[in-house]
C-alpha cells in the first residue's frame, strides 16, 4: 500500500536560508510574521520545503515538519537560537518589525506564527531546484503539493534524488528518505530537539507553571523530569512546565513529582 506525502513549499529569504546553512542546525523555526493565523497545511512527518523570494525561484533546502506554534519572539529566541535564521534577538525582532510594519515602542515583544522543522538539509547552489511549472509568481506565502498528483510526484523525486547525491556532509540527509528498500512510501517520524522540546512542553501545559499556574511566559521552562544528561529524551511524557524558582528546585532535587495530571 503507498502512502501519500503532503509537501509545502514556503517563501523565505535568502539571508534567513544562509544563517541556518553556515550554521547546520539540527532543528528550525521557519517563522511567520503575522503571529495570528495557524498553520494547518501540513500533518507531522510531512515534508516542508524551502524555496527563496524571487527572482530566485528556487528549492534550496527543507525539513520534516513537527509542530507549529504562536509565540513571542523572546520565546522563540530562547527555544530556538540561531535556529531562527538570525544571529541575535535584536536581529530576530527587526526583521519581524520590517514585515509587521511594527517597531519596538509599539511592539516590544512581538509575537510570531513558528512553523517547526525537524532534520533539516540544506542544498548547495548547483542542487537547487527550480520551482515547478505551476507555480505562480502572485504566491505570497507558500503552496501545497501532493504526490498522488503529477507535480508533487515529481517535486518529491527531485528531492529524494538531490538529497541521495548531494555531497553535503550532514546526518540527517542520509536518514530523509521516505523509500524503503522495496520501494514503498513510509513516514519518518521527526527527532525532537532542545527548542522544539521547550516549544511542546510550553504547549502541553497550556502555558501555566505545572505547580503554580503561573502562565507569564517569561518566567516558564520546560523541565525534563528524567534529566536529558542521564538520556532523558525530549518527549512530552518527560516534561514539565515550570516558573523559574521551581524549576531550580526541582533539578535540584528540592521538590519532586510523584504523579504527572495533565
Amino acid at each position: 500500500m503507498r502512502i501519500h506525502v503532503k509537501i509545502y513549499v514556503g517563501i523565505t529569504d535568502f539571508d534567513w536560508f544562509k544563517t541556518l546553512k553556515q550554521a547546520n542546525c539540527e532543528e528550525i523555526n521557519f517563522w511567520k510574521p503575522g503571529g495570528r493565523t495557524n498553520f494547518k497545511a501540513l500533518d507531522e512527518g510531512d515534508l516542508f520545503l524551502f524555496k527563496l523570494h524571487s527572482p530566485k525561484d528556487y528549492i534550496v533546502g527543507g525539513g520534516l515538519f513537527l509542530k507549529f506554534s504562536i509565540l513571542p519572539s523572546s520565546l522563540a529566541w530562547d527555544a530556538f537560537g540561531i535556529a531562527n535564521g538570525a544571529t541575535s534577538l535584536i536581529e530576530l525582532n527587526n526583521r519581524i518589525y520590517k514585515y509587521k510594519k511594527t517597531n519596538r515602542l509599539s511592539n516590544p515583544d512581538p509575537y510570531i506564527g513558528c512553523i517547526i522543522l525537524s532534520m533539516p538539509f540544506y542544498f548547495n547552489e548547483q542542487d537547487w531546484i527550480p520551482v515547478p511549472k505551476d507555480w505562480n509568481r502572485n504566491i505570497v506565502q507558500g503552496k501545497t503539493y501532493d504526490t498522488r498528483d503529477m507535480t508533487g510526484q515529481m517535486l518529491y523525486m527531485q528531492v529524494q534524488e538531490k538529497l541521495r547525491f548531494n555531497s553535503i556532509s550532514q546526518s540527517s540527509i542520509r536518514e530523509i528518505s521516505f523509500q524503503n528498500c522495496y520501494g514503498k512510501e513510509h513516514i519518518i517520524k521527526p527527532r525532537i530537539g532542545q527548542g522544539a522540546f521547550k516549544v511542546l512542553i510550553t504547549d502541553a501545559y497550556q502555558r501555566r507553571c505545572a505547580i503554580t499556574g503561573e502562565k507569564t511566559l517569561p518566567v516558564l521552562e520546560a523541565a525534563h523530569i528524567k534529566p536529558y544528561s542521564m538520556a532523558g529524551p525530549h518527549e512530552i511524557t518527560n516534561g514539565l512546565l515550570l516558573r523559574r524558582d521551581f524549576h531550580t528546585l526541582f533539578d535540584r532535587g528540592y521538590i519532586t513529582v510523584d504523579k504527572i495530571l495533565m
